[in-house]
């Protein structure tokens, strides 16, 4: 198997029962542990917290629907140009949605996709987060409330985006490479 990252850090032998436990579930419902997960395997304590954190952005109850979140999550890492989440949210995102053509047009330039009307003032959001997010400011805030979002709606947007961002930064640090099942998933 090749390595989940460009990094010599094996995972800690024997893992514990309460990983073994959620790699396990994460084989059932997905088919694969992702190399995330993987990589992260050489400190539980981060793996945790990268969990924790994961499943409250992307898998938690919340006005965004998963299919947004994941919108969010492929035009973030984009704008980042990380490899593994591209793959892997990508991926996501074509079983999400049931249309791989779109997904990869998110994935391309996300201002060429069809786009529900509240999307074209979510994404750029998301964006700016990314890129500029000490230059957000009230207008930017008022553009998602003037199309419906409410300041819980915005909170969520902004960590989805936020998280990504991290995780991009830190995939692409450390040469993480996704899974190759990833890649011809929902096509």
């Amino acid at each position: 198997m090749t390595p989940p990252t460009a990094l010599d850090l094996p995972a800690v032998d024997p893992l514990p029962e309460a990983t073994a436990r959620y790699f396990d579930l994460c084989q059932k419902k997905l088919g694969l542990v992702p190399n995330v997960l993987r990589a992260y395997a050489h400190d539980i304590g981060k793996l945790d917290a990268f969990t924790a954190f994961f499943d409250q952005v992307m898998l938690a109850e919340s006005a965004r629907s998963k299919l947004e979140r994941e919108m969010i999550a492929v035009v973030v890492s984009a704008e980042n140009q990380c490899h593994y989440c591209l793959v892997a949210h990508g991926a996501a995102l074509r079983s999400l949605s049931g249309r791989p053509d779109w997904a990869a047009t998110l994935a391309t330039n996300w201002r060429m996709a069809a786009l529900s009307p509240r999307e074209p003032a979510m994404l750029p959001f998301a964006v700016k987060v990314t890129r500029q997010s000490a230059e957000i400011g009230d207008l930017d805030r008022d553009a998602l409330r003037d199309v419906g979002f409410a300041d819980a709606d915005i909170w969520d947007i902004a960590a989805v985006a936020g998280f990504f961002a991290m995780s991009n930064r830190l995939a692409s640090a450390t040469g993480m490479r996704p899974n190759p099942e990833y890649f011809a998933q929902a096509r």
